[in-house]
């Protein structure tokens, strides 16, 4: 029989359903409930947009304590203001019920994002964070002293790491199943999940068909919002997921930080170029051809995205051969050069840019299905293509997927190649510009996916995505955000916006 862990909060019966009230509420419900009576099949009759957020920075956080699931730490000053920016990111949002960890921590940071909306708030005993089990408690570095081999396995390979009989990750990812019926069968249309670090990537790597191999490669920071959307089959079953955005934090993605607890040695910038021109008299010649110029919303997305880069030293940039993604990537090198007169830098910036065909994803897509995909482009952003259209890849014959899945492939190995000549420079970073279909390309091939994981990611024009390689360029990379639009100021994406 397993037990649970002595730090672990003892699960509430379902008989202790109850509610209570804050002051100047009256119709705000606070439930306690287990997830053993969910369906088993994870199905939803419309369309659903989950938004995940993690919890603030905790005194645990602060101390570099072992959490799980424990519940003896609480929001710091900075994890509180950290909730009430993400509390501004989503307030224009209408949620229709918030799910959230009943953990105080996770607690506290549900509240203040909830604010003073009246919808119900459900507390969820499986959406608390991963059971450590005789690591809770103690500081890493106890941890390692302690449990030395069980510790190492923990930080290299936690999919297979046991304690005390116990597999934690494998345990994560069962229960993460088992909380996506009930999300889904509740009728709303738009859903806040507020949780924890471990089981918020459990959520969205079991949401989008990822195993327990991927833990610690989508990366969820403190009050980090991650948004899945859900859209039904005409045929029925299981629905279409598509991750909009990963990890979209209160400070910029480039501010730094570990991977999984490991510094990146390595960095790939993912920018989608600025959006090009659309007239509708030339959509058709210029998405044959990929040579259209961008516009002026273009220009302002790719200078918001310069400087948003310019706090960083840029070494190389590689871009697509496209017209607009060429243009993006110069916008980029020239305020990086300019960075000593802007009083950035004192020291000169020499940046390497080269065109790269390989990343032309678009280009062969086009050659294999030209009129197919001409047609889908005349409905939508011909910046975006089908990426944003649920179902898109099935639209498409094997022979265009395959052939753009190959040409990612190569685009992928090139990249790391590039990345493996800098071995001299430990923290180099480099940045890649092209389309959304081509950066959506590259992301699957970072996760190892097949050509069926194209379906599951969307981009827009003028975001970015970052990439850490925290063990070189060899090893998987851990994935610190997708789809971050934020530093586009007032033409930013917002977050809860159905795509």
């Amino acid at each position: 029989m397993i037990s649970l862990p002595l730090t672990t909060p003892i699960l509430p019966s379902r008989c202790l359903l109850h509610q209570t009230r804050r002051p100047n509420s009256t119709r705000r419900r606070f439930w306690i409930r287990s997830s053993s009576s969910l369906k088993d099949q994870c199905t939803t009759k419309t369309t659903k947009r989950v938004v995940l957020v993690r919890h603030g920075q905790s005194t645990w956080n602060e101390e570099g304590r072992i959490q799980g699931s424990s519940d003896f730490s609480v929001l710091t000053k900075k994890g509180e203001s950290q909730a009430d920016i993400s509390r501004q990111m989503l307030i224009n949002d209408s949620f229709d019920v918030c799910f959230t960890s009943p953990l105080k921590r996770s607690k506290k940071t549900a509240e203040i994002i909830w604010g003073s909306r009246e919808n119900e708030m459900i507390f969820d005993y499986d959406l608390r964070e991963i059971d450590l089990y005789s690591f809770q408690g103690l500081l890493k570095k106890e941890g390692k002293e302690k449990f030395g081999e069980a510790f190492k396995q923990w930080q290299e390979d936690p999919a297979n790491f046991i304690i005390d009989g116990h597999y934690p990750v494998r345990e994560l990812w069962s229960r993460a199943r088992s909380c996506w019926p009930g999300i889904l069968a509740h009728e709303s249309k738009s859903v806040l999940v507020v949780a924890h670090n471990a089981v918020n990537q459990a959520l969205v790597a079991t949401a989008i068909g990822l195993g327990t191999e991927y833990f610690r490669s989508l990366l969820q920071s403190n009050c980090g919002v991650s948004v899945l959307d859900f859209t039904p089959k005409t045929d029925g079953g299981s629905p279409h997921v598509c991750l909009n955005r990963l990890n979209q934090t209160p400070n910029s993605p480039l501010a730094g930080g570990s991977s999984g607890g490991r510094k990146a040695s390595k960095q790939v910038i993912l920018v989608c170029h600025g959006q090009g021109n659309n007239e509708d008299s030339a959509v058709i010649n210029q998405a044959a051809t990929n040579d259209q110029s961008m516009n002026m919303l273009g220009v302002i997305q790719s200078q918001k995205t310069a400087e948003l880069l310019l706090d960083l030293r840029v070494r190389s940039i590689v871009c697509s051969p496209g017209t607009a993604s060429i243009e993006t990537a110069g916008v980029i090198s020239r305020v990086q050069e300019a960075a000593g007169c802007l009083g950035v830098d004192s020291v000169p910036r020499h940046v390497k840019t080269k065109q790269m065909n390989e990343l032309d994803v678009e280009g062969v897509l086009r050659k294999s299905n030209q009129a197919r995909l001409l047609i889908l482009m005349q409905s939508i952003d011909n910046d975006v293509i089908a990426s944003s259209q649920p179902g898109w890849l099935s639209q498409l014959d094997e022979e265009a997927v395959s052939a753009l899945w190959n040409r990612s492939g190569k685009a992928w190995e090139s990249l790391l190649d590039e990345l493996s000549d800098e071995e001299s420079n430990p923290g180099e970073i480099m940045v890649v510009v092209g389309p959304p279909m081509t950066h959506i390309s590259l992301i699957a091939q970072c996760l190892n996916l097949t050509k069926e994981g194209l379906g599951l990611f969307h981009l827009d024009a003028g975001s970015i995505s970052v990439i850490d390689f925290p063990d070189g360029p060899s090893r998987r990379g851990v994935i610190r955000c997708t789809n971050y639009t934020a530093h586009l100021g007032r033409w930013c994406i917002p977050i809860t916006t159905p795509a």
